[in-house]
């Protein structure tokens, strides 16, 4: 097959496209975190992208699409893309797409899957830790994911399981990983008694703006080609965005009297979370149903940290795990051949039960699911647990008082003036009174 310069272009700016991802999370996570800790946040994810991308290049490319090792669906050969050195010159079969663009565009998701985690864990980990323990995440976790579903691993190929952009690979990957590693490191200082409010909200709105943008990328990105599929999957992700958004506010409308900023953006990448897996599969009135549902679902799922105990610092957990499972499992119901005949035909996947497709295709998306949960939830524990036992996993507690900004990094977010960034260090919630205190002492 030849060159398609249309399917290339596409490409590479799909990829650029879901490269701004990782920051915009980055600002997406920084506002909602404590002034103290903002530093810290942004530079979590952003080493993301320096540690991964350079391990993808080496091998992890190689083990998530490489051949299959042995027919069992397990891991892909680590010799075929090591270091791309060898098969980079080729086409990705039948879209006449160059490996080096397609391997690219899959190290941005390689990239922002552990970066997701991030959110669980804020406000406490080692920095050193953190670097580690991406590293050993990423091969070990990711890598054999992303082989199993899109790989020609066992779920794709044999279980016939369908994910058209990340729902298993990315979402409730990062997600069980997320609730793993904060049950292993414990609760943050003062939690949850003391109230600890996003300290930039507006840094919120601006990364879950990122966000949607880098996500037509990620979703329409995926069909790995200029296509009308890639088109279903761009207007699925802009309108289950937009219905989870508006589910997510009419949820915080009736539970708590007031619809919110915060409770918008977070609305919106919930939408996101569950149209990903189902972006190229459904139609546009399956997509707003998902995209209510998954609202209304992700913001009630919030306050099951609270009644379970676990420190999930920015609701990972709420709205990528939860949010990926029921976009998983929603292709069990709603995927439908008249959107991507070829892809449903041709993978020996079905239609969905509410198109005459029984119930054997959910059957398939709950197995999938499962094995997701339970392969990425046991390893993150015995990789974080290894790291706890030799490195530490976690500041001391004096440390996490004092902000992990100055501790690990020896610097602030806030120079203006010492009484505001002592402020903004310490705090994110204070009393209107307090602030107006902080502003006349600068």
């Amino acid at each position: 097959m030849k060159l398609d310069t249309g399917n290339t272009a596409w490409m590479i700016a799909a990829t650029a496209l879901v490269l701004l991802m990782t920051p915009g999370l980055a600002f997406f996570y920084g506002g909602m975190v404590r002034g103290k800790n903002v530093l810290a946040m942004l530079m979590q994810n952003f080493i993301c992208m320096g540690i991964v991308s350079v391990l993808w290049v080496l091998f992890a490319f190689s083990l998530a699409f490489g051949h299959d090792v042995g027919g069992h669906g397990l891991i892909g050969a680590i010799g075929d893309y090591a270091g791309m050195k060898g098969g980079t010159t080729s086409l990705w079969p039948n879209i006449g797409v160059p490996t080096t663009v397609i391997a690219s565009f899959q190290l941005t998701f390689a990239v922002i899957t552990p970066a997701l985690i991030t959110g669980a864990i804020a406000d406490r980990m080692k920095f050193g830790s953190f670097c580690v323990f991406v590293a050993l995440w990423v091969v070990l976790i990711y890598s054999v994911v992303a082989h199993w579903v899109w790989g020609g691993g066992w779920i794709g190929a044999k279980l016939h399981a369908i994910d058209f952009a990340g729902g298993t690979v990315v979402h409730i990957n990062a997600g069980i990983a997320g609730l793993a590693l904060t049950t292993l490191m414990g609760k943050r200082v003062g939690w949850p008694k003391e109230q600890m409010k996003p300290h930039n909200v507006p840094f919120v709105l601006l990364g879950a703006g990122l966000l949607w943008f880098g996500w037509i990328g990620f979703n329409a990105g995926s069909e790995l080609a200029a296509d009308t599929v890639a088109g279903y999957a761009m207007l699925n992700s802009i309108v289950a965005t937009a219905a989870a958004m508006l589910g997510w506010l009419v949820v915080e409308k009736i539970r708590d009297g007031h619809p919110t900023t915060l409770g918008a953006a977070s609305g919106l990448v919930a939408g996101l979370v569950a149209i990903t897996p189902a972006c190229g599969f459904v139609n546009g009135i399956g997509a707003i149903v998902l995209g209510v549902v998954a609202g209304a679902v992700c913001a009630s799922c919030v306050g099951l940290k609270f009644k379970f105990g676990f420190d999930d610092s920015l609701d990972v957990v709420a709205v990528h795990l939860v949010g990926g499972i029921i976009g998983a499992l929603s292709l069990g119901f709603l995927a439908t051949h008249t959107v991507n005949p070829a892809v449903i035909t041709k993978g020996g996947a079905l239609d969905g039960l509410f198109y005459g497709g029984g119930f054997e295709q959910l059957g398939r998306q709950a197995v999938a699911v499962l094995a997701t949960l339970a392969y990425s939830g046991i390893g993150t524990l015995i990789i974080g647990w290894v790291i706890k036992v030799t490195m530490g996993l976690r500041v001391t507690e004096a440390e996490e008082i004092e902000g992990l900004d100055t501790v690990l990094h020896a610097e602030t977010a806030y120079e203006m003036g010492a009484g505001l960034a002592g402020a903004l260090r310490s705090t994110a919630g204070g009393t209107l009174a307090t602030q107006r205190k902080v502003e006349a002492d600068v």
